[in-house]
């Protein structure tokens, strides 16, 4: 964590991926970042995998460094509550609909005199309404149907969905970026913003930036599946004579340069040169419409040394390469987690469970960055929230307490499942 927006408190009322996503970046900055959860949890309060425990991994890495208060957010008196925590903290990020409780227009309602410079950053599905996630969305992109080994046909090949819900994990991305770009427009003005951020658009959007939109346009059809190719330039993966597995690429002249040294195969791909009358080393081009044949020399190559060479002598080459792991080979590989100062020592995590915890991914010369800190407990901030956002007395949220509408922390609670 770095102490960059230690002067901004935001409430979160979420669930799943990408909301929860947006508030872990802001609270990895410094922000004061209070979820506020159903009393008994979110939808995604126990979402798999769980430990023993029945604490979800999922929820504790996502919420890291925030405050929690749980409220009965099926009740009207809970849902006053939440309003006006946003409504006086000023600024909101939640995935809830527009016509919930949790309106902009509620939350403007419930403070007048902080109307004017109410700022939230709600999440969507689709830009009309349409209930979406992130591999729903992720089928309507196209992405799936380009994905699988060369050989299948587009006709008649099935999809192949990506594991990782990268739309999600853009789109929280994108709505921490939207927050504080209207806070700083509110801070330039005195002017509060409602800003909609539908996922479907996140996804349709970014296969229009990366230029694959105007590329189906132009050419009429659809591209072929290029199996663990790289899509216009040199790049696949390759198996060493051990049976180890690698991706290399080459985008610049000097990472082809690297790769025709290390796998010694100037003189092989002169003479492809010679017989195409082709220049490999003019760009991307060449390499990419001729990528079998050098795949073809490639493969022979590296099927000719042990890994432990190939990786000597690609990294005496300054290639661009890497082994393929499996998952749970990358968390326990050193180069990746236990040597990188992205990770520090395991907080105290609700699960109880000890392990590496990331940091904020940029990285501050200079500055030094804090320990990860531990996900809250369900409601452990309840108390102190109340009394600190909303001036409730003791007695007050005791009641609210007695009542069921405020539930405290459940540290104590083992939900075995």
């Amino acid at each position: 964590m770095y102490q960059l927006l230690n002067d901004l408190s935001i409430i979160e009322v979420s669930s799943f991926v990408a909301s929860p996503t947006a508030g872990l970046y802001c609270a990895q900055m410094g922000a004061e970042v209070i979820r506020v959860d159903y009393k008994a949890g979110g939808l995604d309060y126990d979402r798999y995998m769980l430990t023993r425990e029945g604490r979800s991994l999922s929820w504790e890495n996502l919420n890291r460094a925030k405050k929690s208060v749980a409220l009965d957010l099926r009740s009207g008196e809970g849902r006053e509550l939440c309003v006006e925590l946003a409504a006086r903290t000023g600024q909101c990020i939640t995935n809830l609909p527009e016509k919930s409780f949790l309106s902009h227009s509620a939350m403007k309602a419930a403070q007048p005199e902080r109307a004017p410079d109410m700022t939230s950053v709600r999440i969507m599905g689709w830009h009309d309404g349409r209930q979406a996630m992130d591999f729903t969305v992720n089928a309507a992109s196209g992405y799936p149907l380009m994905t699988g080994p060369e050989d299948w046909d587009m006709a008649t090949a099935p999809p192949v969905n990506q594991v990782l819900p990268a739309w999600d994990f853009i789109t929280g991305a994108y709505c921490a970026f939207a927050l504080l770009a209207a806070l700083r427009h509110r801070d330039a003005t005195g002017e509060g913003s409602e800003v909609r951020v539908p996922l479907g658009d996140v996804a349709i959007g970014t296969v229009a930036n990366s230029g694959m939109m105007a590329e189906m346009l132009y050419r009429g059809s659809d591209r072929e599946r290029l199996g663990n190719a790289i899509w216009g330039a040199f790049g696949r993966d390759f198996r060493s004579k051990d049976g180890v597995r690698f991706m290399v690429a080459a985008l610049t002249p000097k990472q082809w340069d690297g790769l025709v040294e290390a796998f010694d195969l100037a003189g092989p791909i002169g003479e492809l040169e010679t017989e195409l009358e082709v220049d490999f080393s003019a760009g991307d081009r060449p390499r990419f419409e001729n990528r079998h044949r050098l795949f073809e020399l490639f493969q022979t190559a590296a099927l000719s040394r042990d890994w432990a060479e190939l990786e000597a002598r690609m990294a005496s080459h300054g290639c661009t390469f890497e082994r393929y792991r499996t998952a749970h080979e990358a968390a326990n590989d050193p180069v990746l987690v236990a040597d990188n100062p992205l990770f520090g020592p395991s907080p105290a995590n609700p699960s109880g469970f000890e392990y590496p915890a990331a940091r904020s991914f940029a990285n501050l010369p200079g500055r030094a960055p804090d320990d990860p800190a531990p996900a809250p407990f369900l409601g452990q901030h309840s108390e102190e929230v109340l009394a600190e956002k909303l001036g409730l007395s003791s007695g007050a949220i005791g009641k609210l307490v007695d009542a069921g509408t405020v539930a405290l922390s459940d540290k104590d609670t083992i939900y075995h499942r």
